[in-house]
């Protein structure tokens, strides 16, 4: 059985991920002026830190190259404030659940409560991009709301995921090269798609073959596997401090009530699979009949 955590995850990182993946989402960051997806992707990734730089969001983003980063941040600033962004991408998220997902409003506000509830108990420090993201979840839309409260928990648990990582001696292309080998992300876009040129990739293959974690092929031993398993628990603790404020029934029901909007979103068939995110594909199992008219509230 998997813990409370990853279920809070699985259910809550498609709500998210549309900004992502939806068409028009895509497009946020040219409509607001900016050059290409990239740079509109971390213009609104970082926004609520602030017009931060290159440096400081290489770190809190983890496994993206410095160069890469650098093409967009902090020029990005010159076209759009961070403020601007942040109102961008919660409207422009909020019409897509909207769009995909049958009754989000109703569900927005009884999800609201148990949500705001975890946001506000789960502790700061060290975590930067949950930290940033916490200030703005008081919004008046509920869809909005909804979007941006599911957003700092996908940061809280991104924070923790990105200590580990450091914790058990993995840089960023190891990290990716590592997960790759696995299988969980898309292992031709990887490298690319975070930058890393073939040289810094190669380099990080090699340093993990010398640790035993891949093979020749690039494919993870069992030892890798291991790793990359005890990477994925310990995240999962680290991300179950989320759930502390909710007593057990409560965190059954919010995400019992998290089922379906999700499986909504998935079967709207925005995210591809395999993903850069490491979600499994799921529509298959449907919202669950067990889970119609559950209250998150209860």
């Amino acid at each position: 059985m998997e813990p409370r955590s990853r279920t809070l995850w699985l259910r809550t990182e498609p709500l998210h991920a549309v900004i992502y993946f939806d068409d028009q989402c895509r497009a946020l960051g040219r409509s607001l002026g900016l050059k290409g997806f990239w740079m509109g992707y971390f213009a609104i990734r970082t926004a609520p830190m602030g017009a931060v730089g290159q440096g400081a969001a290489t770190a809190a983003l983890a496994v993206f190259a410095p160069g890469m980063v650098g093409r967009a941040l902090p020029s990005a600033w010159r076209t759009v404030t961070p403020e601007q962004a942040v109102e961008a991408r919660a409207r422009a998220a909020a019409r897509v659940l909207r769009r995909v997902a049958p009754g989000i409003e109703e569900r927005a506000a009884a999800l609201a409560d148990p949500l705001t509830a975890m946001v506000e108990d789960a502790p700061a420090l060290a975590r930067p991009l949950f930290a940033a993201n916490r200030p703005l979840c008081d919004r008046a839309d509920p869809v909005e709301r909804l979007w941006q409260l599911v957003t700092a928990l996908r940061e809280f648990r991104g924070d923790a995921h990105a200590a580990t990582l450091a914790d058990h001696d993995l840089d960023a292309p190891e990290a990716l090269a590592l997960t790759a080998g696995t299988g969980r992300v898309p292992h031709e876009s990887m490298r690319a798609d975070r930058g890393w040129s073939e040289a810094e990739w190669a380099g990080a293959v090699d340093r993990l073959r010398s640790r035993g974690l891949l093979d020749a092929e690039e494919n993870a031993t069992d030892r890798g596997r291991a790793e990359r398993d005890r990477i994925e628990h310990a995240t999962d603790r680290l991300a179950a401090r989320l759930l502390r404020p909710l007593a057990t029934p409560r965190a059954d029901a919010l995400l019992a009530a998290l089922k379906e909007p999700a499986w909504h979103v998935l079967q709207a068939n925005l995210l591809p699979f395999p993903n850069p995110l490491g979600l499994p594909d799921e529509t298959d199992r449907g919202p669950g009949p067990t889970d119609e008219g559950t209250s998150a509230a209860g």
